[in-house]
């Protein structure tokens, strides 16, 4: 019997299972935190042994050897608990075991239902969209419309995806193009990889080389205590010569699959997609078709400006589909129980997706109540404490790397290792603003594979093993590596 890769659960829930096991094996420690409390103007210092109520003032900073200026918690700047550089304290063993790992996927659930029932009602959107008959119709359209010009569909949504990464961070958003773009894709002759790759690729690539993120630049340069305008040209660099490695890499992949299917990694594989592309040809596009598509996109334009310019989240977010669910169904004059039946069944086919995003966020509870994660970045530290500038780089791009297997949150990230590993610039002999840019380039390459990120939802919205991605995207990781060294290297010369 030929053995299969495992499915994303079960990839999973082998994380799960190695992470417990860790606890196990790594010291158990921690870093204090410091956090501000807006309301009463005061930091409260945590830690095991208790909080301590400490003024908000610079002077307070200083002392603890952290480099952020005090206005940037006032202002809001830095909401999440910040370490303290020196104070790592090995602390009694608290090893995960048996009930603990069948806990952490339900604590998961609860932790990330916000984004759990963005997606749930996302699909329930597309099963109302569906209903209407316009999806179709539109689909053909546009590819009749592109026939001869599918490389520019690539460069123009790998590009678009790419800025929305860059300037606010789109990246759970994207699970909403899948249901849109797979059959735009499929039915301009490409495989299901196509699709993964141009928005996948681009929201990472936009992450990896943030400009204005909050989510990561921001933040990160912040808990350095540098202006994140600092380093902005390395960061718009590796933006633009990045876009064009990842574009070329993906059209080239793509124009050989569609010369010859059997050069497809997914040839002779019984995958297909969840999303039916089997409609017809039309070479014109009715008056209520146009309504509903006009409607469709401005709901995505809508939810961008959200985002972006009011602050919206997930609540927001969610809200926007459920709405405008009901006013194609109201639009439509189809009943209610007809509304219902096609957003349930719309919102059944991702399940699997929101079940994935669950599972991922369980790893974060057994990495925390086993008291490792402090751990691995106070050990990792010591990995490159003393490097040469031109090795510490690189290496610190690494070690920004494997901590992303552990914090998957950007902004979380940044704010436990950047007040610890920014207090090595000047040890090293680095800007301080090239260590802000190495955890970017680190955090952002981890992040087109780690299991624990987007990854595995975004190949469940396409149908997609995770061996096969991981065969895909080695090639291209391997050049965006050497590309980051190189622009590093650069950052320190000039």
């Amino acid at each position: 019997m030929k053995l299969k890769f495992p499915t994303p659960y079960t990839v999973l829930f082998i994380v799960v299972i190695i992470s417990a096991i860790a606890t196990w094996l790594v010291p158990s420690g921690e870093y204090q935190k410091l956090q501000y409390d807006k309301l009463n103007d005061n930091f409260l210092v945590q830690s095991k042994d208790g909080n301590v109520v400490v003024e908000a003032t610079q002077e307070t900073l200083n002392q603890y050897h952290i480099p952020i200026t005090i206005d940037k918690f006032k202002e809001g700047k830095i909401k999440k608990p910040v370490s303290i550089p020196g104070t790592y304290k090995e602390l009694p063993k608290n090893p995960q075991g048996i009930i603990d790992i069948i806990l952490a996927p339900i604590k998961g659930m609860y932790e990330v239902i916000d984004i759990i029932l963005f997606v749930l009602v996302i699909g329930g959107f597309i099963g109302i969209f569906n209903s209407t008959g316009t999806f179709d119709e539109g689909i053909s359209y546009l590819s009749y419309q592109l026939k001869g010009k599918e490389n520019w569909l690539i460069i123009l949504v790998t590009t678009f995806i790419a800025l929305g990464g860059t300037t606010f961070g789109m990246a759970e958003e994207t699970l909403a193009f899948y249901p849109i773009l797979v059959p735009v894709f499929l039915l301009a002759g490409y495989d299901l990889l196509v699709p993964l790759a141009v928005i996948y690729i681009g929201s990472n690539l936009g992450g990896m080389a943030s400009t204005v993120n909050p989510f990561s630049v921001i933040i990160a340069s912040d808990s350095a205590g540098v202006d994140w305008t600092v380093g902005l040209w390395s960061r718009i660099a590796m933006l633009i010569f990045g876009l064009v490695l990842s574009i070329f890499y993906i059209i080239r992949y793509g124009n050989k699959v569609k010369a010859d299917p059997r050069k497809s990694l997914l040839f002779g594989s019984a995958i297909t997609s969840h999303f039916d592309v089997s409609v017809k040809e039309f070479k014109t596009i009715s008056l209520k078709s146009k309504l509903f598509l006009t409607l469709f996109a401005a709901t995505f334009v809508i939810m961008i400006m959200g985002v972006s310019l009011y602050n919206w989240w997930f609540q927001e977010m969610t809200a926007l589909f459920l709405v405008v669910s009901i006013l194609m169904g109201l639009l439509m004059r189809i009943g209610e129980q007809e509304f219902v039946t096609s957003f349930i069944a719309g919102a059944k086919d991702l399940l699997g997706v929101s079940f994935i995003i669950g599972i991922a966020r369980g790893v974060n509870f057994i990495l925390n109540d086993g008291q490792i994660s402090d751990s691995i970045l106070y050990y990792a530290t010591f990995m490159v404490d003393g490097m040469p500038s031109f090795v510490f780089l690189p290496s610190l791009m690494g070690v920004f790397a494997v901590l992303t297997l552990f914090i998957s949150s950007s902004s979380g990230l940044a704010v436990v290792t950047m007040p610890i590993m920014s207090s090595l610039s000047t040890v090293i002999g680095v800007p301080p603003e090239e260590i802000v840019n190495a955890y970017l380039f680190g955090f952002g390459m981890m992040s087109f594979i780690t299991p624990t990120g987007l990854i595995l939802p975004s190949l469940a919205m396409v149908n997609i093993n995770y061996n096969i991605w991981l065969k895909f995207i080695w090639p291209l990781l391997v050049g965006l590596a050497i590309l980051s060294t190189l622009i590093l290297w650069i950052g320190v010369l000039l």
